[in-house]
């Protein structure tokens, strides 16, 4: 049995909650760019200082939504070691994905970007892995030498800061994921961040099915979807933003333990976080080696027997799929096939009681061979 759980909600207080969805009874709006979703903006616009944002049911629609409004052609350079959400939208919008390899902060390695851009090559998606950022500086200087759009799928990785910006302020658009196991959730929800104001028409028109209003006529213009965030979520999202950062703060306490206390375990390799980067601590994941005596799955398993869960996230890469893996795609693959055998997520969210991490740190330290 579960004692100690993988992932957790955040949940705001429930009396504050329900005081700032009792509006809505009386606007009698629930959805269509009600007074919440336009406050959540502003509030948001206000808290990541970026200017351009719109808002979406969902991480995943927000993504497609982008690339379809960028009207892109031809391949795309992106990880493998991601959610599946990042390779279905790429294939989804008849784009054509080039796996790339990733470096030692789980990301797509700038380097093996370079090696693969061909005259085929129209953008660079990719995502910012368990809230830990790519390297945007190289990224954007290969993306501007090679005039690549540069998109970010930063499901996991709302409230990190590189270099004192939010992560939302790099690259040509920045999709974040708001759905319940994140840092920061409204439930479900998404967002774009991007430089393009003029993008914001085309954002809209898409989120709502492609019909433009006017004073002449009710047309559609393009082939849309119903993306649009409704007021509940909206709600949610306004009264967790107020406790994002004490959310953040509490993270990075039980991450630091967990480096503290795994430091000396041989074949236990923690991530080396930087000090130009302010983490959300989004996920705590740890490679084990052969130093450890015993493989990723054998730990994973062991820990369960004890109560502790834990995630092998993104054990299989995007590109071995049953349904992407006979297509073909030109993939560079070699350390992200390593790195998926060895990965693990330990536990991390606010309401862990770092009683808990000494306690896993306690098991694992054990039960190496």
């Amino acid at each position: 049995m579960i004692k100690i759980k993988a992932t957790v909600p955040t949940l705001p207080d429930y009396e504050t909650y329900i005081q700032e969805i009792k509006t809505i009874w009386n606007t009698g709006i629930l959805t269509n760019n009600g007074e919440k979703v336009n406050k959540f903006r502003e509030m948001l616009s206000e808290y990541s200082k970026i200017k351009n944002l719109d808002l979406f049911v969902n991480g995943h629609s927000a993504l497609l939504i982008a690339l379809e409004a960028l009207s892109l052609q031809g391949e795309v350079i992106t990880s493998p070691f991601t959610f599946v959400s990042t390779t279905n939208a790429i294939i989804a919008n008849g784009l054509v994905p080039v796996f790339g390899d990733i470096d030692d902060s789980y990301n797509l390695n700038p380097e093996c970007v370079e090696e693969l851009i061909t005259e085929k090559t129209c953008a660079i998606v990719t995502p910012h892995i368990f809230g830990i950022p790519c390297n945007v500086e190289k990224l954007e200087q290969i993306a501007k030498k090679y005039n690549l759009k540069l998109i970010y799928d930063g499901a996991q990785a709302f409230g990190t800061k590189v270099n004192g910006k939010a992560i939302g302020c790099f690259g040509d658009i920045t999709m974040f994921s708001f759905h319940a196991i994140k840092v920061f959730n409204s439930i479900e929800g998404g967002m774009l961040a991007y430089k393009d104001e003029t993008l914001h028409k085309k954002f809209e028109l898409y989120r709502n099915f492609g019909i433009s209003y006017s004073d002449v006529s009710n047309d559609v213009d393009v082939i849309g979807m119903n993306a649009k965030m409704n007021e509940f979520q909206a709600a949610m999202g306004i009264v967790n933003l107020m406790g994002l950062d004490f959310e953040i703060g509490k993270r990075k306490k039980l991450a630091e333990s967990y480096c503290e206390c795994l430091r000396g375990v041989p074949g236990i390799e923690t991530y080396s976080y930087c000090k130009d980067i302010e983490y959300n601590y989004a996920y705590f994941p740890v490679k084990v080696t052969e130093e450890y005596g015993m493989t990723r799955d054998e730990l994973w398993e062991k820990l369960k027997e004890q109560g502790i869960g834990t995630r092998k996230l993104y054990d299989k890469l995007t590109c071995d799929f049953h349904c992407y893996k006979d297509r073909g795609y030109k993939r560079k693959t070699d350390y992200a096939d390593k790195i998926k055998d060895m990965s693990i997520d330990l536990p991390l969210y606010g309401a862990l009681d770092e009683k808990n991490v000494f306690y896993i740190c306690e098991v694992i330290q054990s039960m190496r061979r």
